[in-house]
């Protein structure tokens, strides 16, 4: 049986940040919750010594995408491996990306949300919360959301 936690089937996410170079990052998560309805505030569990957590120390705003099942063969890379490690920008250039207000964005994505830092709640467990204040949004497609269960049943996420 699976932990309580891995039960829940919940939409996969990839947050958008650039480095101080304004190099892309993007990173996979699920640890993601609307926290107030008015005003609208998400927090977003990060983890310490990443490049998503580095990268959000120096910026404020941010793009929060929620995934079709046309992403999962983007997961490996983008939530396998580390920013630190490889070089995601260069990895995205060759991926469909769209530009979306200001930002660079996946192609093929459900929603996408654009959000401004607020706060960060440090030195609890492995992940940093950080709070964002919803400046605004586009909903592109209701059905097809890439899940938990979907990386599962891949076998990306035993």
């Amino acid at each position: 049986m699976r932990r309580p936690w891995n039960i829940i089937n919940l939409p996969i996410y990839s947050l958008q940040t650039l480095d101080k170079d304004g190099k892309l990052n993007m990173n996979i998560c699920t640890y993601v919750s609307v926290v107030s309805m008015k005003p609208k505030i998400y927090s977003i569990a990060v983890y310490y010594g990443t490049k998503t957590f580095e990268n959000l120390e120096n910026s404020e705003n941010v793009v929060l995408q929620i995934l079709s099942k046309d992403n999962i063969g983007l997961v490996k890379n983008l939530g396998k491996k580390s920013g630190l490690k490889i070089n995601k920008d260069k990895y995205l250039r060759k991926q469909n990306l769209l530009k979306w207000k200001e930002y660079e964005v996946l192609d093929k994505s459900c929603a996408l949300i654009e959000l401004k830092k607020s706060d960060c709640i440090k030195n609890h467990g492995d992940h940093a919360i950080y709070l964002f204040d919803l400046v605004s949004s586009k909903t592109i497609k209701e059905n097809d959301i890439l899940t938990f269960q979907d990386l599962v049943e891949q076998k990306i996420i035993l």
